[in-house]
């Protein structure tokens, strides 16, 4: 097993063990590190920040320099430079919407590993040619939820998923009770508003909650 592939097993391991990826859309630099450790508080030891920002790359650096302990993700990664944007914060691994093969390509020969998106079987099937195993799904409930990914476990029983798209604290435990899925992102506990208000204690009780829920279903 080469190097980007121990680093990915590693990921993975570590996504199913917590079961909830938050996925967040940071505004202000500032907030990144309060954010992450209201998160570690409420037992949620990992972090999607999303390059939709400009405020998102010194947002991972400084996650990582406070939270060396955190999985930290970088996400919508669309092109070679947000890539290298991703590398050069300290992310642990990169998550984008689609699979681009060029990113994908890049991203396996620099080391980081990728959680790129699909959305059908030909998708699925074109990330699995590019020697990939675990994937995110996504738009998720937009596809057909759970169901939908417990019909692609029949065919593609080596690959696992990572779905993202309007997971919800009440839908949550359909996706988790498939072996497949890894983990799920979600943003109900890390909405804009929250992180703008500062309100990083509510931040807290909604990751523990969510926690709660993954144990209820993952004891």
């Amino acid at each position: 097993m080469g190097e980007v592939e121990q680093a990915t097993a590693a990921m993975t391991d570590r996504l199913r063990g917590i079961g909830l990826l938050p996925v967040v859309e940071l505004a202000r630099a500032e907030d990144a590190v309060p954010l992450a450790q209201a998160l570690i508080a409420g037992g949620l030891p990992c972090i999607e920040i999303t390059l939709r920002t400009p405020e998102a790359a010194a947002g991972i650096a400084a996650v990582r320099a406070a939270c060396p302990e955190i999985l930290l993700g970088a996400g919508t990664v669309l092109s070679l430079e947000q890539l290298d944007v991703a590398l050069a914060a300290g992310a642990d691994f990169a998550v984008a919407p689609g699979t681009n093969p060029v990113v994908v390509e890049a991203s396996i020969a620099r080391g980081l590993p990728m959680l790129p998106g699909v959305a059908t079987p030909s998708e699925i099937e074109a990330a699995r040619a590019l020697g990939l195993r675990t994937v995110k799904l996504f738009p998720a409930e937009l596809l057909g939820g759970s169901a939908y990914i417990a019909a692609l476990c029949g065919p593609y029983r080596d690959v696992s998923f990572v779905p993202t798209g309007s997971i919800t604290p009440e839908t949550l435990p359909g996706y988790l009770a498939l072996p497949q899925v890894v983990a799920c992102g979600g943003s109900w506990m890390v909405k804009p508003a929250l992180v703008a208000a500062g309100s990083f204690d509510r931040i807290r009780e909604l990751a523990a909650d969510a926690v709660e829920r993954v144990h209820a279903v993952r004891p």
